[in-house]
């Protein structure tokens, strides 16, 4: 089917993006798989060439596109490339952005969007805990407001699996500023790389996704001044619930792209491999599998779309787009599980793609609320 989601401005765009992966990302895969991280000179030339300051204004350094199809062509782009660093690319450009852009005071701006546009200040953001999981209105990181007239706040827990959380300069953290108020007693900070009790914490040994910085943060006594608080007081819950949809939507579109890729050198593989006398795609078993993997796949980019374009017009609505994060994660694994025995013993290699790629998906299933919670939010639409 074809798609009508973009314009020519986004395919020129597209391919800009995809010269940056063949340049900077692929020649050094083996690399950000050691370190567990992508190294910080590929940020830079992410921030030189524009793509991470899509929801940037250009007063501040950023693109100021105002269209999310542009977010969605980087997050096809480097979904197409791998999971991991889609996923790194992700949280720091699409997902975080818009809490300072939106919330933020002019002088919060002017201190953090420009170098989060270039590049120079990795950020991450902090919502879940060893405890909750999922459970966000549970969270038990604390800030407390000290009694000398300063506004400063002393901000003391812990977040964990948080993506860029290793190398992050910046991290948006959600804290429980008053424990009588529930949900309404959230407040987000804006936490800084040396600040005195702050920690960015191990690496934490994954599955899959090798290339991506997932680590555990810590704060004891960690002093913030009232000027990093980032939105009202009391505010957090609320803000994290209203950009929860852009994350989810943005995480169907990396699945889906992820997928698709995937399922491409799948068919290649399936025409090259020969079995009995005959390419493996030629048995009928095989082909019928291809088709349904195609046919998932195409169906879903449609919704997709869709979701992006709605989004595009501020009109996505939050149970749409977990609609959209859950059922792409489901479908993704099916393919991917598919890809991975089409292979056969070389689909449990991971010197192929096709085995990494089934690794690096599984986490999709949970992260960004798992699939579990957006069928609840869905239910809870329906009137159960």
């Amino acid at each position: 089917m074809p798609r009508n989601l973009y314009a020519e401005e986004h395919e020129d765009f597209r391919a800009s993006v995809r010269e940056f992966v063949e340049r900077s990302l692929k020649p050094r895969v083996e690399e950000m798989i050691s370190l567990k991280s992508i190294p910080r000179d590929i940020w830079l030339e992410a921030g030189k060439q524009g793509f991470l300051g899509m929801d940037i204004p250009e007063e501040f350094g950023g693109a100021g596109a105002g269209d999310y199809r542009f977010n969605a062509v980087l997050a096809e782009e480097w979904g197409h490339f791998n999971a991991a660093t889609a996923a790194c690319f992700g949280i720091h450009a699409d997902v975080c952005p818009p809490y300072i852009v939106d919330l933020g005071t002019e002088e919060q701006k002017q201190r953090w969007l420009p170098g989060i546009a270039s590049g120079e200040k990795i950020i991450a953001i902090g919502m879940t805990e060893p405890s909750g999981g999922s459970d966000l209105a549970a969270l038990k990181t604390t800030a407390v407001k000290v009694d000398d007239g300063s506004g400063d706040w002393i901000i003391n827990g812990s977040k964990t699996f948080i993506t860029n959380g290793y190398q992050c300069d910046l991290v948006i953290v959600a804290a429980r500023t008053d424990p009588s108020k529930g949900p309404k007693g959230i407040t987000l900070f804006m936490v800084e790389r040396g600040m005195d009790g702050f920690v960015n914490g191990r690496k934490l040994d994954k599955v899959g996704q090798d290339e991506s910085d997932t680590a555990e943060l810590f704060f004891e006594n960690v002093r913030v001044p009232d000027t990093n608080r980032l939105g009202p007081e009391g505010g957090g819950f609320i803000a994290m619930m209203q950009r929860l949809p852009q994350e989810r939507v943005g995480a169907a579109v990396s699945n889906i792209a992820h997928a698709f890729q995937i399922f491409r050198e799948t068919v290649v593989y399936a025409k090259e491999r020969k079995a009995f006398g005959q390419s493996i795609g030629m048995f009928q078993h095989n082909k019928f599998k291809l088709a349904e993997m195609v046919t998932k796949l195409e169906v879903a980019q449609a919704y997709v779309d869709d979701c992006v374009a709605a989004h595009a017009k501020h009109q996505l609505s939050p149970i749409d787009a977990a609609k959209a994060k859950w059922w792409t994660a489901q479908v993704q694994s099916e393919v991917l599980d598919e890809c991975v025995q089409l292979h056969g013993g070389y689909g449990f290699m991971n010197e192929y793609r096709a085995a990494r790629a089934w690794r690096d998906a599984r986490v999709t299933k949970i992260w960004a609320g798992s699939n579990e919670i957006m069928k609840e939010l869905i239910g809870r639409e329906l009137g159960f």
